[in-house]
């Protein structure tokens, strides 16, 4: 028999990495965030995909904060995991790329 893992045990939000406790009340699910902003962060280190950076770089030029770039072209990736996971098509670099060039 498996046992039931506590609901409201949680770590705490230093070694979580999100400065936010979660809970229903909040517009949005910090760890997701989090996930979301590391995959941004992951693509600007490795320039893979090379627009991410682009994209960066741009909206950088416009008077942006990083942390606002970075944010910003989140919206783009959930975007693109979006198409993906509910419409049920494949990743589409074109896509992507246009959905980034749309921000800022």
């Amino acid at each position: 028999m498996r046992e039931k893992r506590k609901k409201h045990q949680r770590s705490s939000s230093k070694n979580r990495g999100v400065d936010q406790a979660y809970d229903e009340e909040t517009p949005f699910n910090p760890y997701l965030k989090a996930a979301i902003l590391e995959v941004v962060e992951n693509q600007v280190r490795h320039n893979d995909p090379p627009e991410t950076r682009q994209a960066l770089e741009r909206l950088l030029g416009k008077g942006y904060s990083r942390k606002q770039a970075i944010e910003m072209i989140g919206s783009a990736v959930v975007e693109e995991i979006w198409a993906v996971m509910h419409d049920h098509k494949p990743f589409d670099r074109a896509r992507f790329a246009a959905f980034l060039e749309q921000l800022g």
